[in-house]
């Protein structure tokens, strides 16, 4: 068979793609002709599509998954575009938060300064001058992507534009009384002295301490709780100092046992999940103790507790308050509750009306509200915080526990 005898179809195309020198010819014409433009014209009155596109943080070359992201939106906006409608995109970023703040302090660490001794007012400018300059690079990044969009009218949460409509609303919600200033538990770096959001939360495999402490039952509705000590699991001892109540779960049994070992609780009546008991025996190494009653979680309405640091000058009540969130996966079957750092401690407390006040400073040491370790700071607290319970007699059992924990963060309130 020649040549002569086969039907080839004709076209423009080259053989060869040559994408490194056709594509930056081609966005250049797109932006010669103006592109965008022509096609808000071509669309005018038509049905408008508005993608409202999450903005990337401004603080570095794109990556796999930045590009994946938008060029993923940018087919979208082109099918509603070809569908016959008005297919905006204006795109943005984010030049606030960890992410921009953490380059600027690299750089600091490079050249061995200290970010305690830059003024604020230096750093937030070196801040919004890296972020603009991230911006200019993200915006020749994308549109060498193809992706087509108002790139002459960005937005940015940075602008001044921006920030004076922030206050403008705020302004809305304090004319209508709806503004108000409160509390809640964030992940906070001690490190970097800011919050973190879950997705800068790293979780590694951590050895933590662990206690199973006493809180004496200091009144009851339920004769058989008088004289008891309720026992709590928690791999956070340095938490302790912030306990303001305990959690039980009304669906489930308890125990109340006696041990008979020598030692620090020799005759001592303990309260235990019932489906938890042998976990705690093991744990503790207890030999020998006596079942005095089995009774539901309902018995626990209304019983107040001491603190286990009650001659230390803890004498504030601990009230016993149900909760769902207690289970028996691991430790006695009540939960102690420390408002100031977890989000179900923070919400069962304020639901009770107790109030959570601010027992760890932004770097990391508990704060003057927290008598007696006032200065120390947290990550050296725990041995501090095991000797006190044994000083006390409060200490059933300590131990160490290997589990996944998040490392750059720890909850703070805010």
């Amino acid at each position: 068979m020649s040549k002569e005898n086969i039907n080839l179809p004709k076209t423009s195309f080259s053989m060869k793609a040559n994408l490194p020198l056709k594509e930056p010819t081609l966005i250049e014409y797109w932006s010669k002709i103006g592109l965008y433009k022509k096609l808000r014209e071509s669309r005018a009155g038509k049905e408008k599509f508005v993608l409202h596109d999450g903005p990337p943080y401004a603080n570095g070359n794109i990556h796999m998954g930045t590009a994946l992201n938008k060029i993923l939106k940018d087919i979208i906006i082109k099918f509603h575009q070809m569908d016959g409608k008005d297919s905006v995109y204006v795109p943005g970023w984010d030049c606030h938060g960890l992410p921009i703040e953490w380059k600027i302090e690299e750089q600091y660490k490079k050249s061995k300064k200290n970010k305690s001794d830059i003024p604020i007012v230096e750093f937030r400018k070196e801040c919004r001058d890296f972020a603009s300059k991230w911006i200019k690079t993200h915006k020749d990044q994308f549109k060498r992507l193809g992706v087509v969009g108002d790139w002459d009218n960005y937005y940015s949460t940075m602008s001044y534009d921006a920030e004076a409509q922030i206050v403008r609303e705020l302004g809305k919600f304090l004319k209508e009384g709806s503004l108000y200033r409160g509390f809640k538990p964030v992940l906070w770096s001690t490190v970097e002295k800011t919050a973190l959001a879950d997705a800068e939360v790293e979780y590694m495999d951590h050895t933590s301490d662990t206690i199973y402490a006493s809180f004496p039952v200091k009144k009851t509705q339920y004769t058989q709780l008088e004289g008891c000590e309720i026992i709590i699991w928690t791999t956070t001892p340095w938490t302790i100092p912030a306990n303001k109540a305990l959690a039980f779960n009304k669906s489930l049994k308890y125990l109340i046992i006696k041990i008979e070992d020598n030692g620090d609780f020799h005759n001592k009546k303990i309260v235990v999940a019932k489906d938890l008991l042998e976990n705690l025996i093991n744990d503790c190494g207890i030999k020998k103790f006596e079942k005095l009653n089995e009774f539901s979680g309902e018995k626990f309405i209304k019983t107040i507790c001491s603190h286990p640091f009650y001659s230390m000058g803890y004498d504030h009540d601990i009230p016993m308050l149900e909760a769902r969130f207690v289970t028996t996966e691991q430790g006695s079957g009540i939960v102690h509750c420390a408002p100031s750092h977890g989000p179900d401690d923070f919400n069962l407390c304020l639901n009770n009306g107790i109030k959570a006040i601010e027992t760890v400073d932004g770097d990391g040491k508990y704060t003057k509200y927290v008598s007696l370790f006032e200065g120390i700071h947290i990550f050296k607290a725990n041995p501090i915080v095991i000797e006190k319970l044994k000083e006390q007699k409060k200490l059933l059992s300590n131990g160490e526990l290997m589990h996944s924990y998040h490392i750059l963060g720890d909850q703070k309130l805010h």
